[in-house]
């Protein structure tokens, strides 16, 4: 069965795997791990308040500028980061670089600095009394302990995420050669799993469209291996 080129190139873009910018998936993951910190944090340092006490405490938290200012010390500290590694334009190659950015960024104390303003804020509009604005202060240490530790684990899950992508990609390379289109379609459903699960890095993102141009063009091929030349190089174009 031959296809022309045109319908390769509307078969492939139309299942073009989708990627999340580097900076808005590190700001949603990092948003999180700052946000559980945030709540174990609270626990530990109010441990006389009822649960629904310690809620309405977060949610003012939350009103007062919080939400927002965790996104802006998030983005602030990649960017500072981004900078102090030398890296002035572009995204990061690696995540061994977004570790360093996000530590030479300085996201720990910015968490610091702006839970202070949050709660003075809410102090001086008589949100909470002068005594829990205190008990929080002296417990943030809890909080910043927690962000650092859950953000090492975040950056050692995403390590692992990618060791496991590239050995479903080389589990399906290795299909591939031996034109084992079940064991590449096994593999390929872990590739597609593991994508959602990872940063986008450029080199690991490549490899995994071309898999899935060449896998989409070889199924609607009828399953057939016999490529032309004229296929694999717009399966490889098309990244």
């Amino acid at each position: 069965m031959e296809i022309n080129s045109l319908n390769i190139e509307k078969n492939l873009n139309n299942n073009l795997i989708e990627v999340s910018d580097q900076n808005n998936f590190l700001q949603s993951v990092l948003g999180k791990t700052i946000n559980t910190a945030i709540d174990i944090g609270l626990r530990a340092a109010l441990p006389d308040l009822i649960e629904n006490q310690v809620i309405n405490i977060k949610d003012n938290m939350l009103n007062y500028g919080l939400k927002d200012g965790v996104n802006k010390t998030i983005e602030d500290a990649i960017n500072l980061g981004k900078s102090a590694i030398g890296i002035v334009t572009g995204n990061f190659d690696n995540i061994s670089q977004m570790q360093d950015a996000v530590k030479s960024g300085g996201i720990i104390d910015g968490v610091s600095t702006l839970i202070d303003t949050v709660l003075n804020q809410m102090q001086n509009a008589g949100v909470i009394n002068k005594n829990i604005s205190t008990a929080i202060k002296q417990g943030k240490n809890i909080i910043l302990n927690n962000v650092e530790n859950n953000i090492q684990k975040t950056f050692s899950d995403q390590l692992k995420n990618i060791e496991n992508l590239d050995k479903d990609i080389s589990n399906w390379q290795k299909a591939f050669t031996e034109r084992d289109f079940n064991s590449m379609e096994k593999s390929y459903k872990k590739v597609i799993v593991e994508l959602k699960n990872i940063v986008p890095i450029e080199k690991t993102i490549s490899k995994a469209r071309t898999i899935e141009n060449l896998h989409n063009l070889i199924k609607s091929n009828g399953k057939n291996f016999d490529l032309t030349e004229e296929e694999i190089e717009l399966a490889n174009k098309l990244k």
